[in-house]
């Protein structure tokens, strides 16, 4: 199952490479919107401390949104995902291929640039720290979530707005308790309870939502 998972996940990555600026959007979105809003509330170092969390959060999940709106549609468009569907390829290895390609491309990159947004809200080290560590725990499920939002619309008029209205209530308890922990941490808090709640959510749904996903894959190509 590690071959054709590599070559799938591979495959993805190498198409991301020949189109440099769709794979680049999200970081883009994510970069461009997180950094107005110092230009909008004010250079205040204690209001941009309390707002920071929450707002690197909120951004992180609209540019996971803005990608994964396209996880299999151009693999339908072209036909691609119907030969993967019919070549003998398990929909589950097919979903959770996809699924890592997509973090690798979207949510890696933005636990990468998590420290310097912490900086530029003039966040302490201890809370870009956090901060680091909730999204890397919250932006798999993020991706989860999505991709199953991307298999339930797929084909569909309209299908982008219908994948937000179903996949944004379910991210609501990651951004609450990615946000909370970093708060947490900044009033001297304990934030183990947070990491534990992020850790059962990462779990929860990456043992339903790709079977679900596949599930969806199956229905969408028949």
């Amino acid at each position: 199952m590690t071959g054709p998972f590599r070559a799938l996940v591979a495959r993805d990555l190498r198409l991301a490479a020949r189109r440099r600026v769709e794979a680049l959007l999200p970081l883009a979105f994510f970069t461009v919107v997180a950094s107005l809003f110092p230009l909008g509330v004010g250079p205040e170092p204690q209001m941009l401390r309390q707002i920071a969390p929450g707002v690197v959060w909120v951004c992180a999940l609209l540019a996971t949104m803005l990608s994964v709106a396209q996880l299999y549609a151009g693999d339908q468009a072209d036909g691609s995902l119907d030969q993967l569907m019919i070549c003998g390829a398990s929909p589950l290895l097919l979903t959770l291929a996809k699924v890592s390609g997509h973090w690798l491309l979207t949510g890696l990159p933005l636990v990468l640039a998590a420290p310097l947004f912490g900086l530029l809200f003039d966040m302490a080290g201890g809370s870009i720290a956090t901060l680091t560590l909730t999204l890397l725990l919250g932006t798999p499920v993020l991706s989860l979530l999505g991709g199953l939002g991307a298999a339930l619309t797929l084909g569909l008029r309209g299908g982008g707005v219908l994948l937000i209205l179903i996949v944004l209530p379910l991210c609501v308890p990651v951004l609450i308790f990615g946000a909370g922990a970093v708060v947490a941490v900044d009033a001297g808090l304990p934030v183990d309870g947070h990491f534990s709640l992020l850790g059962a959510l990462l779990i929860f749904t990456a043992l339903l939502a790709p079977p679900a996903t596949a599930a969806a894959l199956r229905i969408a190509t028949q």
